[in-house]
Parts: C-alpha cells; structure tokens; sequence
C-alpha cells in the first residue's frame, strides 16, 4: 500500500490482486462519525459513477432533513483502505454529492476547497495527527473502568509493564498501520491509566484525515474484538490525564515539495522562517474562535484546564502562546520543520480541524501577523494575575463561549464556506449550541452533593 491507487484502474488491479469481494464506502457528519453502505465489489463501477446512496438526515450532521434527495458518497480512489483484519473487504473514504453536485456540509468536501485555495497561493499542507485513546470495560453495574486492572500507577506515562500487558492490542494495530502503508514509529503508554497513542507518519492533509477517521474505526473494532471498549473522548474521567490529537502542520512548495518552514537563520532560535512565524501568528489571530472547531464538544473543555490530575500536568493548553519544545504552550515547535497544535482533541473531526488550521495560518501569511516572541516558562505555574499583567489571551472556557467566538470570525466563515440559506459557520454553531443547551439542563449529582441541603 505504499503505492496508492490513483485511478479506478488502479483500484481494480488492488482488487484482484487482493481477492476484495466487498467495499465500505465511507462518510463522515459533523461529528467525524463514519457511516458507510457495504458494496459488492462487482458493483465498483457503478459506485465510482454513480456514487453509494443515502439519506442524509438518518446519518447525522451533514445539512439533510427527512425531505431531502438521497446524498451520493463518490469514492476518492486514492483512499482504498484494506480492512487488515478482514481480508476480503475495503473501505473507501467519500467526498458526498446532493443531485450531482459536491454537498457544501461535506466536511471532507469542506476541506477539499481550503486545500485547494492553499494550492493557489502556492502552498501544500502536510500534517500528522496524534490520537489518543482509553482502553475500558464497562461493568455489570454501566459504569466504565479501565481494561486493564493492574495498572494503577499514579504517573503511569511511558509504564513498560502497562504497555505489554497490552502488546497484542498495539503490537497488531502497529503492524496494521504499517500493513497499509502508514508507518507507525512509536507507541507508548500515555499520561492516564489504560491510555494509550500510536503513532503514523505525517502526510498530506486531506490523507491525514482519512487515516485518522479510519484509525479510530480501527481501534474500536480492535477493541470490541478482544471484550473491550475504546474511547478517544476529551475527558472521560475526572482525575486523569484526558485524549488530545495533536495536531503537526507544515507548509511546502507545491511545485518543488521542499518545506518552507525551517530557515538556519532564525533569530528567535527556533529554526523557522519568516512564513513559518506568519503562519503561526495566524494561528494566535484566531486561536480563540477556531478551538471551537479543533475542541468541539462540551467535555472538550474538560481537558482544557491547568489544575492538575493524579499525574500532576494536564498536559493541555490554557492560554494562547506558543514556545518551544514547551508542552505548557498553546504552540509547540518539535523542531524546525512543524508547529504542534495542541487544543486539538479526540473529538475533533479532522477534516474540520484542519480546514481551520490551514485557514488561519494562510491569514497570517496574508497579513504578515507577527507572533511575538516564544515564551519559555512553565506556563502551569504563572499565576492568573500575571498572566493578565502580561496581556497572554485565554482560550474559551466552554463550548459555548467558544461558538460565540466562532461566528464572529470572518476568515473562518469564508473558510468553512457558505451552504443552503446560510454559512456552514451558523451551520455548525447552531448544532453545537443546542448541545450545549442539552448538557447545562441536566441536573447533576455534583450540583445535589453540593446544593440539595444548602438551601
């Protein structure tokens, strides 16, 4: 699978070399939920011409009513995924299409068109994304634990033993990784119990996303196999460490492929270039309506917080700012080729996540934003006052002040693009909001335990 397929011919060849008797083709909602329709893959042709059908509103987020004409899922045929474990079947990620035309709410469609205004000015965007994600079981009673009992260390990042105690689960997803043709490099155990990340080279963005949508089905399924739950959600336990997905981005030459972030000559001694720091002042720019995107739900903002876990860092970020190889920063720089975004979490979708990126780093370079110098401190341990003595910005505490901050952003509005009656913005804002609205009308037992005999 180095060699992707380009072309329907290609894919045909992939099939018979590989005895594929069926085909998922696969899109994604709002949420980044993959839903698919399973295809016999004597039908490929007429799923290249005419597309897989579907009603669009029984799928989630995606723009549709129970009134709507059925949404076709194209294939991009550079997608075809192997299913490792299943060796008769492939997946196809889909760019959706409403009466012949491309279906403004798909968010891989979405991410299609900022790709290609990138590529107009010159630019091709390359990212990696880091997933996390728990191990769990759920118990007799619902409620969920970590799968793995013995791992209880109160710092358990990097534990050997916790790792092989799992070495089937990462070990197979390891070499299903690099089966299809994404090189894992690393995997290790995360911050939190039963927590754990995987690793695959960086690549074009719109093929990051792919993987990354088809990494999580991935490590579900593996996880269900073996008796297990998996979950990339922000934060599902109160005193531990929560999922991001770090977020890796860089710009290259479209024409020469060379990377235009690193320069030798950096004065601020990171090692990037005059663009590079334009791109990342783009991202300071707009860092407080876009976390809206790249953290999306309400539990997001769970993680996103300085006091500690048991493991003593959240290892997530609180202001806007950026460093150097500083995880207390909103902006890490790894090195001299790529910036880290880490509002980026386990919920994101990430063609989204990306669509936005790459918008505000492309508005830095428009307007030549200057990012200011990197900071260097642990920002864990800067009190509040003087953060604001300083004039550091503060990421939105909650989705929906988050949102607030979204629709009012005029770049991300043009990036997102418009869609029926009105921009994907408003769109996605009005979605998140009542979800918002549905999570502040429950009653909690901390809101009992604190209130019910106070007054």
């Amino acid at each position: 699978m180095v060699d992707r397929p380009q072309t329907l011919d290609d894919v045909r060849k992939e099939i018979k070399d590989r005895g594929i008797e069926f085909l998922l083709a696969q899109f994604v909602d709002m949420w980044g939920k993959p839903s698919g329709k399973l295809i016999p893959a004597r039908h490929l042709d007429a799923l290249f011409e005419e597309g897989a059908g579907f009603a669009g509103f029984a799928a989630g987020e995606i723009g549709q009513g129970p009134h709507s004409p059925d949404m076709a899922a194209i294939p991009d045929p550079t997608s075809f995924t192997p299913i490792p474990w299943e060796p008769g079947l492939a997946r196809f990620a889909c760019d959706i299409y409403v009466e012949g035309e491309p279906w403004p709410y798909c968010p891989r469609t979405i991410l299609r068109n900022q790709l290609a205004r990138a590529k107009a000015l010159g630019y091709v965007a390359k990212t990696g994304m880091e997933a996390e994600f728990f191990l769990l079981r759920r118990g007799e009673d619902g409620k969920i634990a970590i799968a793995d009992p013995l791992d209880t260390l109160a710092r358990p990042c990097y534990d050997m033993k916790g790792l092989t105690r799992q070495y089937d689960f990462i070990t197979t997803l390891s070499r299903y990784q690099t089966e299809l043709g994404w090189d894992n490099y690393a995997n290790d155990h995360e911050d939190a119990n039963c927590q754990f990340e995987s690793n695959f080279t960086y690549s074009d963005a719109l093929t990051t996303a792919d993987r990354v949508i088809f990494f999580r089905y991935m490590v579900h399924t593996m996880a269900q196999q073996r008796g297990m739950l998996a979950t990339f959600m922000p934060k599902p336990f109160r005193d531990r460490t929560g999922n991001g997905c770090h977020f890796h981005v860089s710009l290259w030459d479209a024409e020469t492929d060379v990377n235009l972030f690193p320069d030798e000559e950096d004065v601020r001694g990171l090692g990037h270039s005059e663009l590079s720091y334009h791109f990342l002042g783009g991202l300071l720019e707009h860092a407080n309506a876009y976390i809206a995107v790249t953290a999306p739900t309400v539990n997001s903002y769970k993680r996103l917080k300085v006091a500690a876990p048991a493991s003593g860092a959240t290892w997530s970020p609180v202001y806007v700012t950026y460093g150097g190889n500083n995880r207390t920063q909103m902006i890490r720089t790894p090195a001299d080729d790529r910036f880290e975004d880490r509002t980026v979490d386990g919920s994101c979708n990430p063609y989204l996540a990306a669509t936005v990126i790459l918008a505000s780093g492309l508005d830095g370079i428009d307007n030549k934003i200057d990012p200011g110098e990197p900071n260097v401190e642990n920002l864990y341990e800067v009190g509040e006052e003087e953060i604001a003595r300083r004039g550091i910005g503060t990421l939105p505490g909650n989705l929906l002040d988050a949102t607030r901050n979204l629709v009012c952003d005029d770049v991300l509005r043009a990036a997102l693009g418009p869609v029926v009656g009105e921009d994907y913005i408003d769109y996605f804002a009005r979605v998140k909001q009542q979800e918002w609205a549905a999570f502040h009308e429950q009653v909690t037992d901390w809101e009992i335990d604190n209130y019910l005999s106070l007054f």
